[in-house]
Order: structure tokens, then C-alpha cells, then sequence
């Protein structure tokens, strides 16, 4: 995967298909950026670690079920979010995407 930039990733927000190369946890994050939270809860599911949980995490809390999220938060290790939905959502892209490009 090229590095890519969070502007980047928000720019292929435009586009008709997942950019390619995308790991997938950006993958479920660039979905839900769609607008279609199944296609990313779908996604983030099948991540068994401790980056799924935090996208499921966010995804909950989005939904609007703050136990479900809290729960999910624990399991990802990262503290319940109080930004707004947009913030915690570049936060966490911005993070993986910063991980990627390390690789």
C-alpha cells in the first residue's frame, strides 16, 4: 500500500470502491466514511484484535449504544471517547494510517 495521507483517505471517500491495498480495518473506517455502518461493522468484526475492538468501539458508540461501545473500548484498550463522532473517527484512521505507512 502507498502511504497514505488522512486528506488522501477522506479525498477516496469520493470514489466508488475501497482504494486498493487498504488493510482491513481502514477498510471497515472507509466504509462507514460512506455512510454504510453495516458494511463496517461487518468489517470490523472479523478483526480479532485489539484494532477491531476499537473500530467496533466507535461504531457502537455511533449507534448510539453506549454500553456495547463501553464494553468494546475495554476490549481495545482505549478509554471511552468524549470527541465528537467526526474527531474520534479521523483520530482512529489517522492512527492506522500512521501504522501502515511504518510498515
Amino acid at each position: 500500500m502507498h502511504t497514505m495521507t488522512l486528506d488522501e483517505f477522506k479525498k477516496s471517500l469520493s470514489q466508488p470502491r475501497v482504494p486498493a491495498d487498504l488493510p482491513s480495518i481502514l477498510e471497515a473506517l472507509w466504509h462507514d466514511g460512506k455512510g454504510d455502518w453495516h458494511k463496517a461493522h461487518e468489517l470490523a468484526q472479523d478483526v480479532p484484535d485489539p484494532d477491531g475492538a476499537w473500530v467496533h468501539a466507535f461504531l457502537h458508540r455511533k449507534e448510539g449504544d453506549a454500553g456495547n461501545a463501553a464494553y468494546w473500548y475495554r476490549r481495545a484498550g482505549q478509554p471511552v471517547c468524549r470527541d465528537s463522532l467526526d474527531q474520534e473517527w479521523e483520530s482512529i484512521v489517522s492512527a492506522f494510517l500512521k501504522r501502515a505507512a511504518a510498515l
